[in-house]
Parts: C-alpha cells; sequence; structure tokens
C-alpha cells in the first residue's frame, strides 16, 4: 500500500526530489510525511498541502492510494 508524494517549486529543490511514492501507514498524517522527508522538521509556514487535488490541513489522515503535495508560499499582487 503506497501514497504519492509530490514537491514543488522551491520544495522540491529543498527536499531534492519532486515526487516519491512512501508506504502506507494507519495514521499518517500530512504533517508526519513532511517530516519523513525534511529530516523531522516541521512543516514551514505558509506552505500549502493538499490530498487528492483538495487543500486540507497539515493533520489531515491519509489513506492508501492517496496523493499528498506540497506547495510554497504564493505571493503576488
Amino acid at each position: 500500500m503506497t501514497i504519492k508524494v509530490r514537491f514543488f517549486a522551491s520544495l522540491a529543490e529543498s527536499v531534492g526530489r519532486r515526487e516519491a511514492d512512501l508506504d502506507y501507514a494507519d495514521g499518517l498524517t500530512a504533517a508526519a510525511v513532511w517530516r519523513q522527508f525534511n529530516r523531522g522538521g516541521s512543516l514551514p509556514e505558509g506552505v500549502l498541502c493538499a490530498v487528492n487535488h483538495a487543500y486540507c490541513e497539515v493533520e489531515a489522515a491519509l489513506a492508501d492510494n492517496d496523493e499528498v503535495a506540497y506547495f510554497p508560499p504564493v505571493t503576488g499582487g
């Protein structure tokens, strides 16, 4: 059982990859996935998280075959 993980823009650069597959475990959250790819570090402020193409809270529970994606803060005007 797996989860697809995607990192966008500067986050992909900091993690060193754009996507990965991760073995699914019960109780896995979007925040826990981030920590696995970032040496236990917490999600930086302003980073957006989405599960299956819908924005979510970082404590959103994940399920088998979900896709979780992380987006850096967006600025503009």
